[in-house]
């Protein structure tokens, strides 16, 4: 599990980082409090998708792979998100549904696709020597 860390990490800070400019687009309190009351459905439903991950690609689990770890990572915090934002009474506005979706899938996926893309470029590069 140790060798998952980094990857977790990314993935948590990038959802804390949306729910930060969430609170901040609103000129909401920039306090701990806030932000954890504003990131948990997030969190919650990004746990979710890494559960869900490692249960459905046991022996071939890579954090790092877009598909279908960041695909399924993406859609597990916006659904699961959304509905604990319902259940909590937060709000989940149509356009906020969209926004959330965008952020998630850019960056959820996203830094997926930028290492991919790198290491991909490292392995021809060195092939070529």
């Amino acid at each position: 599990m140790k060798k998952y860390l980094p990857a977790a990490v990314v993935d948590i800070l990038f959802v804390a980082i949306f729910a930060a400019l969430g609170r901040r687009s609103h000129e909401e309190a920039s306090t701990i409090g806030g932000l954890l009351t504003t990131a948990w459905p997030f969190l919650t439903g990004l746990a979710a998708g890494w559960l869900a991950t490692l249960a459905l690609y046991r022996d071939k689990f890579d954090p790092r792979l877009m598909v279908p770890t960041g695909v399924i990572v993406w859609l597990s915090a916006l659904v699961v998100g959304m509905l604990l934002r319902v259940v909590s009474d937060q709000g989940t506005a149509f356009s906020f549904v969209l926004v959330a979706a965008s952020f998630l899938a850019l960056f959820l996926i996203g830094w997926r696709a930028l290492y991919q893309a790198v290491r991909k470029r490292r392995t021809l590069a060195g092939s070529r020597r």
